[in-house]
């Protein structure tokens, strides 16, 4: 798979066409614009270098998922207005079209962006949905929305967010997603919302084989009904899980620097994309949290080919297979699909 490509112009990979399926708004959030809305709403904040610290991961500090998580601590007391919640997924959308992002699945977690003025969580998501229609149609970006849920949080605060997403299925959000902390927190309990939530025509993601092993992505497959899988990279600890992973066509969600940052690989040159890939799974290249990670989805495909030895050819088949992964209608698919050749 190793091909050891050589460096090409930064421009190269950012004029490539890209589908990005698996990028958080809570992690998106510009520096200059969490310091205007804090000095606007009169917020202690730090000065711009500490600030920086607490909402990005730094090449000196500890490299855990306890670290990466933290960054949203700081991230979530910013969510202060119906105004601010929809020019943050505006900007989001807008940062990806200027990386020539052509499809964009941007997941975000109602409960997180209600919490600091306690929005009630439809109003939450209509405020999205307005940042992210507008946003489409300013930028040229086809933009959906993914709810997500957290492992950590109740089954009946996942089974209301679940049930508000499906009525908002037309405005634009598509999905439903768990994340959280899969290290502590078993995704069984969620089975039942994720169930109702399939029927009630909502696309299924899970956060699984990041923070813990192969089990849980087996555990999303069969239990949680996961059309894709967010990272997924431990999958290969278990030769059944990847099996299983292969023979149901399942799509991994892969996030190269988060999954460095966030301590799941030891460093990016043993990233495990390339060997997922020779393997048959369907691994994807996205962003995760482009700001707190300090990213944009060029750096990622140029890091899969120069540092993880894929060709431009198998880059540009993974690009291809995220768009025939996108949580949207046959036809639709087909011709976003049709746009990227």
């Amino acid at each position: 798979m190793k091909t050891h490509q050589s460096p090409l112009p930064v421009e190269f990979y950012q004029t490539l066409p890209k589908v990005d399926l698996h990028r958080h708004l809570e992690g998106s959030l510009r520096l200059n614009t969490l310091r205007e809305v804090g000095l606007s709403h009169g917020l202690d904040l730090p000065n711009t270098n500490r600030l920086r610290e607490l909402v990005q991961v730094n090449k000196d500090e500890a490299f855990t998922f306890e670290n990466f998580l933290s960054k949203f601590q700081t991230l979530r007391l910013f969510y202060r207005s119906p105004d601010i919640i929809s020019r943050l997924t505006r900007e989001a959308v807008a940062d990806a079209a200027a990386d020539n992002v052509r499809y964009l699945e941007l997941r975000f977690t109602p409960a997180a962006l209600g919490r600091a003025e306690q929005f009630p969580l439809g109003e939450v998501m209509d405020w999205v949905i307005d940042g992210a229609s507008k946003a489409e149609a300013d930028f040229g970006v086809k933009t959906r929305l993914i709810a997500s849920v957290n492992r950590h949080e109740s089954p009946e605060l996942a089974e209301q967010v679940a049930r508000l997403a499906a009525e908002r299925f037309a405005k634009g959000i598509i999905g439903l997603d768990l994340a959280g902390d899969e290290a502590h927190f078993s995704g069984l309990l969620f089975s039942g919302v994720f169930k109702e939530a399939r029927q009630a025509g909502l696309h299924i993601t899970v956060h699984a084989g990041e923070w813990a092993g192969a089990e849980n992505v087996s555990e999303a497959i069969t239990q949680l009904g996961a059309e894709r899988i967010g990272h997924g990279v431990r999958v290969l600890e278990d030769p059944s899980a990847t099996a299983l992973a292969r023979e149901r066509g399942t799509t991994f969600e892969v996030c190269i620097t988060s999954n460095y940052q966030s301590g799941v690989v030891a460093a990016l040159t043993v990233h495990p994309l390339p060997r997922m890939i020779s393997l048959g799974l369907n691994a994807t290249i996205n962003t995760d949290d482009p700001s707190i990670s300090q990213i944009k989805l060029s750096d990622e495909y140029r890091l899969a080919c120069e540092d993880l030895g894929l060709s431009i050819k198998t880059l540009q088949e993974r690009v291809l297979a995220a768009a025939q992964a996108a949580f949207l209608p046959g036809e639709e698919r087909q011709r976003l699909v049709e746009s990227l050749t």
